[in-house]
């Protein structure tokens, strides 16, 4: 992970230039091609700058595009929305003065949430901005795993799906580790001096050479909604969509809520997990009561 601003707007770009083909961009490949993509002189004239211009931008040296130039760029691309946001996002931080290192308060969930997770009867956990688990329901628990087992400090969504052992729970683990990195990219963007985001990417780079690869390609997601499988040793597999929740306030934690389809058998398994959940709370009650 890089703290300069700029060779982190260059590193993207360069990443996603090299991924377009010039067949896609309406150009003719041409002999002995030696870069990967569109070169840059390729990818200015498309997006209707100086080669100049956009090569210094790829150096990271002190270059302040305008919106409109960023716009071009990410046509030329092809970017998606959010690939685009990013964009604007790196280009924002690489224009800012670097300023004195600040404080961050810690995340905390509020009160009404706590009570909103006890309430809820699905799945839900909250997740900060860099996808620490800070709080979450004992369905969420049973589902995902004891998250009281785990060092606070790794008690974060990439950090258990990197585990080895996490293939057997969850069979479409690779996958979900991109979106999640993804994610984390387009969090760490936003505040790219955190100190909570160098530590965990650079633990993670360290230990996982997957996340270090994922890391490189620059992807970035929006934290929404998505789909997740479980392998489950009680209740076997079950397919759960998931939806994310910004919390009231400034941008951080959000809830993440987990549901089945009504009445289909992913909702039964779920709801059987559930009593698999109660049932020791109900066998203790009968024996105080007796």
């Amino acid at each position: 992970m890089t703290d300069d601003p700029r060779r982190a707007l260059a590193e993207f770009l360069r990443t996603r230039r090299t991924r377009v083909r010039p067949q896609d961009v309406g150009l003719e490949p041409g002999p002995r091609r030696r870069v990967a993509g569109l070169r840059r002189e390729e990818l200015a004239l498309l997006a209707g700058v100086s080669s100049d211009y956009y090569q210094r931008m790829e150096q990271g040296r002190d270059v302040r595009p305008s919106g409109q130039v960023l716009d071009a760029i990410a046509r030329a691309l092809d970017f998606s929305a959010e690939e685009t946001r990013h964009l604007h996002s790196l280009a924002a931080a690489a224009r800012t003065p670097a300023r004195p290192a600040r404080r961050y308060p810690p995340e905390e969930v509020p009160p009404t949430t706590l009570r909103l997770l006890r309430a809820t009867t699905s799945p839900a956990l909250v997740v900060g901005r860099f996808l620490d688990v800070l709080a979450w329901n004992p369905l969420a628990g049973a589902l995902l795993g004891a998250f009281t087992e785990v060092p606070r400090a790794e008690r974060n969504l990439l950090a258990l799906l990197l585990h080895p052992e996490a293939d057997r729970a969850c069979p479409e683990r690779a996958a979900t580790v991109a979106e999640l990195t993804g994610m984390l990219r387009a969090q760490v963007a936003a505040e790219p001096g955190h100190p909570r985001a160098v530590e965990l990417v650079g633990a993670l780079a360290v230990r996982s050479a997957e996340f270090a690869t994922l890391w490189a390609r620059h992807d970035v997601e929006a934290a929404t909604r998505g789909r997740m499988r479980v392998d489950h040793p009680l209740v076997g597999e079950l397919n759960l969509d998931w939806d994310a929740y910004a919390m009231p306030g400034a941008p951080g934690p959000v809830l993440i809520v987990y549901t089945a389809e009504p009445g289909g058998p992913d909702d039964d398994r779920l709801r059987l997990l559930a009593g698999l959940l109660d049932a020791p709370r109900a066998t203790e009650t009968s024996t105080r009561s007796s």
